[in-house]
């Protein structure tokens, strides 16, 4: 016995494809507000207007030559390795560094290194579990070198 298709079958198809296209809407929305802040920046346009100064900083950073090398060792402290073109370590420099929870959830933690060995620091705070991003402001006389790392 066949049955027929009436327009009681295809109102019910349309409201369940509509109800499950709205539920799918409604946990998508809610995971995103959960999960990211909304906010990257305070003033993007101030922001935008700085991106000139940024590239020549980066131009500034390149000729300097400097390599680092940052990670977090089995304590959680940030361990910074600073070398100079020539691969010599680079020592009795100023390390002023923020390590920034890249989603915004956790306050931002300010990081002071100690300089334990010729151009290895290691910073006194240790970092909460997740994911972080350090950045550090690091001087050494004339010469400066702004990094984003993690």
């Amino acid at each position: 016995m066949i049955r027929r298709f009436t327009g009681w079958h295809m109102t019910g198809i349309l409201v369940a494809f509509f109800a499950v296209v709205i539920a799918v809407n409604v946990l998508m929305a809610t995971v995103a507000m959960r999960s990211f802040g909304g906010m990257v920046v305070d003033n993007s346009y101030v922001e935008s207007q700085k991106f000139n100064r940024y590239l020549a900083q980066a131009r500034v950073q390149d000729r300097l030559g400097w390599q680092d090398d940052m990670a977090l060792d089995a304590d959680r402290h940030v361990a910074l390795k600073l070398t100079d073109a020539k691969g010599v370590a680079v020592a009795g420099v100023r390390i002023a560094a923020v390590a920034e929870h890249p989603l915004g959830r956790a306050q931002d933690i300010g990081l002071i290194f100690h300089e334990v060995a010729a151009g290895h620091y290691v910073s006194d705070a240790r970092l909460p579990a997740g994911r972080w991003q350090v950045r550090a402001d690091i001087d050494h006389g004339a010469q400066h070198l702004l990094r984003e790392v993690f």
